[in-house]
């Protein structure tokens, strides 16, 4: 497979912006302080837990299974609204933070919010990034992978594709280094009509994989560590998000008009569906670099 094949088995620069570009100032009126458009990381035992709180464990819990420490070098892979960056050099105390993305609303976002010299975002997918062997101690990536195939490949492509990526991380990283991921995968009842919808309205050029997909292309590249399933996380998320949606919906709809606020009303309801029905899974995944002969 050639460079230019590759590049066009993953979600365009437009295709990304179709999305996030909705507005900094519409996704403000219902995701959480940080700014944080993935699953929240919740705890079963507080039903009264905000989404603020949830969000920021959710984040903490990567950072712990990336075993970041003080000093360290990090990259994070589809960085969004810079949620992971900022939690990383006002608590970690790293040496830098570097944030991958395809979306010049959320770079922009992340340049006017922070002012902190370690942060350093790029408008770049992560075939385009650059660095040197063994150039961060730690990755972290949440709610990227998703994004990095196609709807209409194959499964023998889009394991292609992931290996591709998994090589990239596994010669960015130190000796030993340790990577946490963070993805919607399908689940085992998905509902036929739900891709199309996403594809067209939601994500173009976006497909997810399956857990076995993700598995082959780390191996032998990466061990995994720990493995988690919270779908209902996101059940939980997507409810949150859809509920402070309609507290706001005067100002989503004087924003973007009521066509797109209904159109993301839906989107909110039908994936907290197929969370619930299991159609998709949610995995965490705490992965280690197999170091490999050379």
């Amino acid at each position: 497979m050639n460079e230019n094949t590759k590049k066009d088995m993953g979600a365009s620069t437009e295709a990304i912006e179709h999305h996030y570009g909705t507005g900094n100032d519409y996704f403000q009126l219902w995701l959480d302080q940080t700014m944080t458009y993935s699953c929240a990381m919740w705890d079963a035992d507080d039903p009264e837990q905000t989404l603020d709180a949830a969000q920021l464990r959710k984040i903490d819990y990567h950072i712990e299974q990336a075993r970041v420490r003080d000093g360290q070098r990090v990259l994070d892979i589809g960085c969004g609204w810079g949620g992971v960056l900022n939690r990383l050099v006002t608590t970690n105390n790293v040496e830098s933070a570097t944030g991958l993305t395809l979306s010049e609303s959320q770079m922009d976002w992340i340049e006017d919010k922070n002012n902190d010299p370690r942060i350093e975002v790029e408008l770049k997918s992560w075939e385009d990034h650059r660095a040197a062997d063994g150039d961060y101690d730690a990755i972290i990536s949440i709610g990227a992978f998703e994004h990095f195939a196609k709807l209409g490949l194959d499964s023998d492509e889009k394991v292609r594709v992931y290996r591709n990526f998994f090589k990239k991380c596994h010669g960015w990283l130190r000796s030993r280094g340790w990577m946490s991921l963070q993805t919607v995968a399908y689940g085992n009842s998905l509902q036929k009509d739900f891709d199309q919808f996403i594809a067209k309205e939601i994500f173009p050029e976006t497909d997810t994989p399956r857990l076995f997909e993700l598995a082959k292309g780390a191996d032998r590249l990466f061990e995994v560590v720990c493995l988690r399933n919270d779908r209902d996380d996101y059940r939980r998320t997507l409810r949150a998000w859809y509920s402070n949606l309609k507290k706001h919906r005067d100002q989503a709809v004087a924003l973007k008009g009521e066509t797109e606020s209904r159109k993301f009303e839906q989107y909110l309801r039908l994936m907290a569906y197929m969370f619930e029905v299991g159609g998709l899974d949610l995995h965490r995944v705490t992965l280690r670099k197999i170091d490999v002969p050379r």
